[in-house]
């Protein structure tokens, strides 16, 4: 007779304990109480009294206290229920860049109880008018420059009130300097609009409430913010992040992150838009509870103009993407700053490439560190260690969360086998907003979120990103990773950026295209064929290579690996 035993699950130790937990830099807890705040605008008012004489956000040389945060914030929410009508689980959409302006826009409208939507400034009247009619927003807020996309679609939404703010918003006075970057940002010539009912943001915001006013005190399952996405199927649809969702995350990065970051004297860098949910959770929201100072950049794009603010700021933290970190380290004058005061630096949105890595380390002394997260988990599920990160991995999972590969019977796999990236913990979404077909896809009846990404843990538990389930390339039978390839042309002195696809082959069924932007303008494909020949093995060689001026990318800077199809 056999005896059997009970065998642990892959990705847990003997003990029952998951096996990332034995690599947890110390200090980092295993959980966090997600119920720690009843609410996201509890948390960010406890913030604001605790820190009221701290500056909370800086843009264009102007700045505004966490005490002003609080007073602006509160009069707009007056505002949206006194004067707007608005009622509790109202939406309010808000499309603005990095300005003053947001993070007011943002508290207020949960202070007065409502569901903040996101909204990318850059979309054009088509898309603006899908999310609008798909989340039922009733208010928006706006930037002056951006109306006239507004005028041509709002009769075919629920908008019933718009609120037209300036990038001057909230500043007393700018200087010459800010006045200049801001008149080449909004282009100068502001199109004409017109609205029945409107507000311009500054009077909202100088209005005293009544002394009726009071604050909404929303339930920690109540939604706070539909955050729209792509998500796992494709079609944009609006993720349910709730109130305790974004707590939550909130507490998990601030307790793996606070071993590198002081209760004082932060200031963090903030390129990636506010709209963009890694921004907002990673920057505005986490090192708001810090106490810390958010330097908004409008336009990340412009990269002179935000060295120039590097270089008049002591950086102690920053987020970005790939493209933003490879844009810096290219840019000459870049190595120049004194980056003595920077502890931080978090990559996410997309594969932080090992020689982009490599390269910011070796200029700035600080390691980049590789996250990995996505809009239905509010954003972060993974991050490396701050001071020992381990590259070409992103990292273990938080506090309070679960991370299991599977198969695609849903079965979990052994460490080292790679599968299907399934997550659940406080942080992931309640579901996509009107949408229970795409909701029963991705979310399992027990809380796992299928995330559609392919990865990998190794036996320390860090976590390693193959690629989306979706862009894998299928070459005879051999699965060949997009991130995989592009990494290793990136490791070429020629190659400035590198994007892979599948392409259709009639003897393979799939094969590599390669698309190159050139750092070496002499850089000629006999050269990088020879280059990855020797890297690669033959079925994940690309058949084709093409050179081009500039790859497609989204308004965050991720590459559009579709739109090169």
């Amino acid at each position: 007779m056999t005896l059997l035993t009970q065998q642990p699950e892959p990705t847990k130790t003997q003990t029952g304990e998951p096996i990332w937990y034995a690599s947890y830099p110390a200090g980092v807890p295993k959980s966090i109480d997600p119920d720690s705040y009843p609410s996201l605008p509890a948390m960010l008012l406890e913030t604001c009294r605790q820190h009221a004489g701290r500056p909370a956000f800086e843009c264009l040389s102007a700045r505004m206290s966490y005490a002003e945060w609080d007073r602006d914030s509160r009069e707009f929410a007056a505002f949206l229920v006194e004067e707007a009508h608005c009622r509790a689980g109202d939406r309010v959409a808000i499309m603005l860049p990095n300005m003053l302006a947001y993070p007011v826009t943002f508290l207020g409208a949960l202070r007065a109880g409502l569901i903040v939507v996101n909204v990318n400034p850059l979309y054009t009247p088509r898309e603006l008018q899908q999310q609008l009619a798909d989340s039922g927003a009733v208010v928006i807020v706006i930037m002056e420059n951006f109306a006239h996309k507004l005028q041509s679609v709002i009769a075919d939404t629920n908008i019933r009130h718009v609120v037209v703010a300036r990038l001057g918003d909230f500043v007393p006075m700018l200087k010459r300097w800010a006045f200049n970057f801001a008149n080449s940002y909004i282009r100068r010539s502001v199109p004409s609009w017109r609205f029945d009912t409107f507000t311009m943001l500054q009077d909202a915001c100088s209005r005293s409430p009544n002394v009726s006013y009071k604050d909404a005190a929303p339930h920690p399952g109540d939604i706070a913010l539909l955050q729209y996405t792509g998500g796992t199927t494709g079609v944009p649809k609006g993720a349910m992040l709730t109130h305790r969702n974004l707590v939550a995350n909130t507490l998990q990065c601030c307790a793996w992150t606070s071993m590198g970051i002081k209760s004082d004297g932060q200031e963090v860098l903030t390129p990636l838009p506010l709209y963009h949910i890694l921004s907002l959770t990673a920057n505005l929201l986490s090192f708001a509870l810090f106490g810390g100072l958010n330097l908004l950049i409008p336009d990340p794009r412009d990269i002179r103009h935000l060295i120039r603010v590097m270089r008049g700021a002591k950086i102690t933290a920053m987020t970005g993407v790939n493209t933003l970190f490879n844009a810096l380290i290219n840019a000459p004058e870049f190595a120049s700053l004194d980056f003595s005061a920077l502890r931080i630096a978090i990559g996410g949105g997309a594969a932080i490439q090992s020689e982009v890595a490599r390269r910011w380390r070796e200029i700035t002394g600080c390691a980049l560190i590789e996250g990995y997260g996505l809009t239905e988990a509010s954003p972060v599920v993974c991050i490396n260690p701050v001071f020992a990160p381990k590259i070409g991995a992103v990292g273990l999972p938080l506090p309070s969360t679960e991370v299991s590969i599977r198969d695609d019977g849903g079965k979990a796999v052994s460490v080292g086998e790679a599968g299907e990236v399934w997550v659940r913990g406080p942080q992931v979404m309640l579901g996509y907003w009107g949408r229970p077909d795409e909701t029963a896809v991705v979310l399992t009846a027990d809380g796992w979120l299928r995330t559609g990404d392919i990865g990998v843990f190794d036996a320390a538990g860090f976590l390693k990103l193959l690629d989306r389930k979706k862009d894998m390339i299928n070459v005879s039978g051999f699965k060949v990773f997009p991130n995989e390839v592009e990494d290793v042309a990136m490791t070429h002195p020629g190659v400035l950026e590198a994007a892979a696809i599948g392409t259709p082959d009639p003897r393979t069924g799939q094969g590599v295209k390669l698309f190159i932007v050139r750092r070496d303008p002499a850089l000629v494909k006999t050269e990088l064929v020879k280059y990855l020949h020797d890297a690669l093995t033959a079925y994940k060689r690309p058949s084709v290579i093409e050179f081009v001026d500039q790859l497609p990318k989204s308004n965050v800077g991720k590459i559009l690996r579709k739109e090169l199809h």
